[in-house]
């Protein structure tokens, strides 16, 4: 049995693989078509024209599921590792919330192009980003509190590194974007696809575009550290057979005629 299919460590596998897969197939996309320069554009630059911004909405949707099922099979998970324990339930149950609502964030991105609906897409990524960002430091909270017991030290630090290099980059993306976007280099900043390394405002520019694929890979990195987690985990789908037929009959059959239908590893 290969590594990655142990357990359910194959979801956080695809999420990471699918979603990196996004943003190589869409720059290399629009890179060939001249769409945008080729140093460090912004990601969502790479999904604005047709054809790569199908590809890129379909894939990041796909990106989003595969987020929401990495996110609620480690909440499953940490729930049955800690069933007595009410401050990690509560925390892990946060967690979860937080995580839907980055996957929401993923799905406006994919489906909100940056040049047509600006606002709408700017939202988006501050679910996905911010809000996911929060994500980040309950899970790594949760590995604080439930180490030595549950996992080792080595994994805590782990996630701490990538959440302080997740925080690095939002704070770096967010002051050069507003040095950028503070009208001193232009108004009509947000439709601009092509920039000439002489014009004003191309360093922050750089910056702001450098952080964000930095973001991106940090997100793309803590995802990673589940991979050994969901070795040790696998989920079960029981249905269970409250009657012979679908008609609409009176409920008045015994117990042993609830039959197993399903019992199988997801």
């Amino acid at each position: 049995m290969w590594w990655f299919q142990q357990g359910l460590s194959f979801l956080p596998v695809a999420l990471v693989v699918w979603s990196a897969a996004t943003f190589v197939f869409s720059y290399i996309t629009a890179i060939v078509l001249h769409h945008v320069d080729p140093l460090v554009p912004y990601i969502s630059d790479t999904g604005t024209v047709p054809p790569e911004r199908c590809l890129f909405g379909i894939m990041l949707n796909v990106s989003s599921f595969l987020g929401m099922a990495t996110m609620y099979v480690r909440y499953k998970q940490v729930y049955a590792l800690n069933p007595d324990k009410s401050r990690i339930i509560k925390l892990n149950k946060i967690g979860l919330m937080l995580g839907l609502m980055s996957c929401f964030g993923l799905c406006i991105i994919a489906n909100f192009q940056k040049c047509i609906l600006y606002y709408i897409h700017v939202v988006g990524a501050c679910l996905t980003f911010g809000v996911g960002a929060i994500y980040m430091l309950v899970q790594t909270i949760l590995s604080y509190l439930m180490q030595p017991e549950v996992h080792s030290k080595d994994i805590f630090l782990i996630r701490l590194t990538v959440l302080l290099w997740c925080g690095s980059s939002i704070a770096s993306m967010f002051v050069s974007s507003v040095v950028l976007y503070s009208g001193l280099y232009g108004t009509d900043l947000v439709q601009k696809l092509h920039w000439d390394p002489q014009e004003k405002g191309y360093t922050a520019h750089i910056v702001s575009t450098a952080s964000e694929w930095s973001l991106a890979f940090s997100f793309l990195s803590f995802f990673l550290t589940y991979i050994r987690d969901f070795q040790k985990i696998s989920l079960r789908a029981v249905v269970s057979l409250h009657g012979q037929t679908l008609y609409n009959t009176p409920q008045s059959f015994a117990t042993d005629e609830q039959r197993l239908l399903i019992a199988g590893s997801i």
